[in-house]
């Protein structure tokens, strides 16, 4: 059985390795990308890991929507150490699911009128602003990237706009960093979007911005789905 006292020693972990990964990130070379592939493919088992010693996950309604898209930024970081078309692709489709995963959870506690908030209305002029713009970037390298691209910039700023929006029953300290995660997801993708498509020369500290807001997302979805638990009966 998980035992609760594992929590903050899975947490203090994650975080050095987060720190790891967004220097290792922004140095380039080869010795950095090599010790990427201990670092990366680290971050989220580790987060996984505290979220299922904590019992409050297996209470909260967050709970399988989190595990799940846990798994799916796993294989999604393992996906993007690799180049080329194919690694994007996978990895965009393992993100994909992810956002899905999220967003079903979302959706089920939302606020009404999502769009009409201002977080759902800021996330809309985002993509308006930001999505075909890269999707076009994206085709321009190749074809079959550009749909793939807007797609899953939909999805993104789907996701991000009920995660600012969850319901008032939602406890108010699970809604705060819950709102923040899905900000902070948003605005790592688009980072990385501007890095690999509308900059011929991205500068070394995108790859660590990018980092930085991934790592800070995920660890403040899964916090605010713990958050989200009910108070335990014991």
């Amino acid at each position: 059985m998980p035992r609760p006292s594992l929590v903050r020693p899975l947490t203090i972990t994650y975080a050095v390795v987060a720190a790891a990964d967004t220097v290792l990130a922004g140095g380039g070379g080869p010795r950095a990308h090599q010790a990427r592939l201990v670092t990366k493919p680290l971050l989220m088992p580790v987060l996984a890991a505290a979220f299922a010693a904590d019992p409050r996950g297996r209470r909260s309604p967050l709970g399988r929507p989190t595990r799940v898209a846990q798994l799916a930024g796993w294989i999604g970081d393992l996906s993007l150490l690799r180049s080329g078309t194919s690694a994007f692709l996978t990895g965009m489709g393992a993100f994909a699911a992810g956002q899905a995963s999220y967003l079903s959870g979302f959706r089920r506690h939302r606020a009404a009128r999502v769009w009409r908030t201002p977080i759902g209305g800021a996330t809309a002029l985002a993509f308006a602003a930001t999505g075909p713009v890269l999707a076009v970037g994206a085709a321009q390298q190749d074809p079959v990237l550009g749909p793939g691209v807007l797609t899953y910039a939909a999805l993104l700023t789907a996701m991000a706009a009920h995660a600012g929006n969850l319901a008032p029953s939602v406890p108010i300290a699970a809604r705060r960093a819950t709102a923040a995660g899905g900000l902070a997801f948003l605005a790592s993708d688009t980072l990385l979007g501007i890095g690999q498509f509308a900059l011929t020369d991205p500068p070394a500290w995108l790859e660590s911005a990018v980092m930085v807001t991934y790592a800070t997302a995920q660890y403040l979805l899964a916090e605010g789905a713990l958050r989200a638990a009910p108070q335990s009966a014991e």
